[in-house]
């Protein structure tokens, strides 16, 4: 059984439980491609693996790839419709990403915040930890169900409700930096940082909203590389993959 990396976990919350938040640009392929079936058949197949393992994995996916609601024309669509096309993107993923669990041999439920029964359930606490314990992985879409959240924020939510023991967040880079990797050739990784250091040195780990969530519950965050095959079990084994943000370090 893979051990998730942290202290110690609350007693609503269990180790085997965890929440994965993958952005909409991590379906997507290079260039103007929506989807990249090659990324997509990957992660897939590290869910199924997570299962077999006897992980329960709920994902928060987010809706980039599709549409982003704040870069649409702030003059030409309000921002409560352009979140709402948002979320309606990442409920588009979540079913992209669901019947790849399937075609790999898992068993995957998708679970909306965004009531539309001819296409999924609606989601409930009660219900995705119900199918978390029944061996499903749970895709959850339409973030928080409501205008101005990110999927940041959804995926802190989710998880508090969920009961994981912590957080994931994949992304491009392979981490948490004192400065832009990107434009910093001595850009820093941090293996932990305190929340509190997070905070004050304003690495800007997630929007501040999820971000408080799970200081304020002690939730522990790894900020990670989607890209590498294996990462996500590599984490949960306790691997010094990525950044560990947490109470105290």
């Amino acid at each position: 059984m893979p051990k998730t990396p942290g202290r110690a976990v609350p007693r609503n919350r269990t180790r085997s439980r965890v929440l994965l938040k993958i952005s909409g640009e991590g379906l997507s392929g290079s260039g103007d491609d929506r989807y990249d079936a090659a990324a997509i058949r990957t992660l897939a197949r590290e869910l199924v693996s997570l299962a077999r393992d006897r992980v329960e994995a709920a994902v928060v996916v987010g809706g980039g790839n599709l549409v982003r609601g704040r870069d649409l024309p702030g003059d030409l669509v309000e921002r409560t419709a352009a979140d709402a096309a948002g979320m309606l993107a990442t409920i588009a993923n979540a079913l992209v990403l669901a019947a790849a669990v399937r075609a790999a041999g898992g068993k995957a439920r998708v679970l909306t915040s965004v009531p539309m029964p001819d296409v999924a359930e609606t989601f409930t606490a009660d219900r995705a930890r119900a199918c978390l314990a029944a061996g499903e992985t749970v895709l959850v879409g339409g973030g928080t169900g409501r205008p101005y959240f990110t999927t940041d924020t959804a995926a802190a939510l989710r998880a508090l409700e969920v009961g994981a023991g912590v957080l994931l967040k994949a992304t491009k880079v392979d981490g948490v930096y004192d400065k832009d990797p990107m434009k910093h050739a001595d850009a820093k990784r941090y293996a932990k940082v305190s929340y509190r250091d997070a905070l004050v040195q304003d690495l800007r780990v997630m929007d501040s909203t999820a971000f408080a969530l799970c200081k304020e519950n002690d939730l522990p965050i790894v900020v990670f590389d989607l890209r590498t095959p294996g990462n996500v079990v590599r984490v949960l084994c306790g691997e010094p993959v990525g950044t560990l943000i947490l109470k105290e370090v």
